[in-house]
């Protein structure tokens, strides 16, 4: 179907059945790339109708309720006022370490996502290293600190770089890679004594810098049964040849080719299974999106973070491989019933490119127009993040740092990046700019 948006005409990749139609409302928690990907995948399952978003932005296509996403009331308030939703996706970190599915399932509605315990393995940067130190899941070397001299006097006669980390969320940006003892007494003043991060940075950890190549693992898990998603790689720094300042991403591939099968399986016998297992015992089993961020060097995998929600963008580039009901595999994650499914995945790649505004991660203007995405190719997804309307008309205006995400599938990487590249040519606003060398050298 198409829609009109900055009175061009918009090509949807998804045909958008008319809630008339009938199927269940769902709720989908947050406003960017990564719940646009969501969105479309929902669509595609027979089971669902009308979807909301709270926020959701103007290029969604979705019923935006105008609620925040950390408006924990609000949401559960919206929920409970619309019999017609039978599932609420969480999708950002910050409600789920507020608790929102908790508040909503405690209500007895069905909420997609981890519970405040379990989302603590992201919202903690020191709990997640001390999951993993308990139940052997190999990890960079660490300390964790709540006074800054402590903290200094552990790297005196330590090797470097080293990482230095705010123990809350941040923002994906609490995380400084430190040449020497001198930056490293600075990051952790930086944190602890200046706030930069708030409170955030009331507790640090200090480990040791990890060498090699980053894979990202996003796996459904039910609390005890897991199904493992597409491998991908994210690209963090703002500028090409993975220079400039670290972003919420720039870009990604799925699915990752130098990372083998064996490695695969290594590190589901040696992670996934492990951390899974370690959550039931803690008394928080997960259920929801478990993303494990992997440090890959020979055949030594270790884990450098985990999240507890998809992570983005790297859903824009795995999410459009699935090729079952993602509704139906998010009831059977709420369900406990995962090992039911047989879930189907394409063997195609994927890669996608993020366009931002200029001056982001750090300043940038908002209100600049958006034009060309008429002319997108027809099998070429845009993932709408940081958009509004403009005020008076429909014409769709930056909002944000991260405004849109360009992707594309094809049996082989190159003809997958070609795609993308010829129609990010085709889009346009002031100060926009993007890294010209995601998926490059594949």
């Amino acid at each position: 179907m198409s829609v009109t948006s900055n009175g061009n005409k918009v090509i949807r990749r998804v045909e958008i059945r008319q809630p008339e139609l009938g199927g269940d409302s769902v709720l989908v928690v947050g406003g960017g790339g990564r719940e646009h990907a969501i969105v479309q995948k929902l669509r595609e399952s027979a089971r669902v109708g009308k979807i909301y978003a709270a926020p959701g932005n103007a290029g969604m296509d979705v019923i935006e309720t105008g609620i925040s996403a950390t408006d924990i009331d609000g949401i559960v308030r919206f929920v409970e006022s619309e019999p017609d939703i039978k599932l609420t996706v969480v999708a950002p970190d910050d409600p789920l370490a507020m608790g929102l599915v908790d508040e909503l399932t405690k209500r007895g509605l069905r909420a997609f996502g981890p519970t405040r315990a379990a989302a603590k393995l992201e919202w903690s940067k020191a709990y997640a290293k001390d999951v993993m130190r308990r139940y052997g899941v190999p990890t960079a070397a660490y300390g964790t600190f709540t006074d800054a001299n402590a903290a200094k006097e552990y790297i005196k006669g330590g090797n470097f770089p080293v990482v230095v980390k705010a123990d809350g969320l941040a923002l994906g940006k609490g995380v400084i890679i430190c040449e020497s003892a001198d930056e490293a007494c600075a990051a952790i003043d930086e944190i602890m004594s200046d706030k930069k991060f708030g409170e955030a940075g009331n507790k640090i950890v200090v480990e040791e810098f990890l060498r090699g190549y980053e894979v990202s693992l996003l796996t459904f898990v039910d609390g005890e049964h897991y199904s493992l998603m597409r491998t991908s790689c994210d690209h963090k720094r703002a500028l090409d040849g993975d220079k400039g300042l670290n972003t919420g991403g720039m870009g990604a591939y799925a699915p990752c080719p130098v990372f083998t099968e064996e490695l695969l399986e290594k590190t589901v016998a040696t992670i996934v299974e492990p951390t899974v297992r370690a959550m039931i015992s803690e008394g928080a089993p997960f259920k929801g999106v478990l993303y494990f961020g992997l440090m890959v060097s020979g055949d030594d995998v270790r884990v450098l973070e985990y999240n507890a929600r998809f992570g983005d963008p790297e859903t824009q580039s795995v999410l459009p491989l699935l090729e079952s009901d993602l509704y139906e595999i998010m009831n059977a994650t709420i369900d406990g019933t995962l090992d039911k499914l047989d879930i189907k995945w394409s063997d195609k790649k994927s890669v996608n490119v993020v366009l931002a505004s200029g001056g982001y991660p750090v300043s940038y203007k908002k209100g600049l127009p958006i034009s060309g995405l008429e002319s997108v190719d027809d099998g070429v997804n845009v993932y709408f993040a940081g958009v509004k309307k403009r005020d008076g008309d429909a014409m769709l205006v930056t909002n944000g740092g991260r405004v849109l995400c360009v992707q594309a599938l094809a049996d082989d990487f190159a003809t997958a990046r070609e795609a993308v590249y010829a129609n990010i040519q085709k889009i346009s606003f002031d100060g926009c700019f993007y890294r010209k060398d995601i998926g490059k050298n594949l």
